[in-house]
């Protein structure tokens, strides 16, 4: 895992825990705050997944390319 995937899985607990406190308290902006969080979460694991897949195809190619 690189950073950006250990910061969106972070950003999305985070986002998931504003909701339950959004619940529990009757506070829709929390909870549409968590939600956002959450989602932004998804996508910034989702860019470091792809960017960790990018590089290993390229070290692959260079692997490779060395034979």
């Amino acid at each position: 895992m690189n950073k950006d995937e250990l910061k969106g899985k972070a950003e999305q607990v985070k986002g998931r825990a504003k909701q339950t406190v959004g619940d529990l308290t009757d506070d829709e902006l929390m909870r549409d705050e968590g939600e956002t969080d959450e989602v932004t979460g998804q996508a910034r694991e989702e860019f470091g997944r792809a960017r960790r897949k990018v590089g290993e195809t390229i070290e692959d190619v260079g692997k490779d390319i060395k034979r």
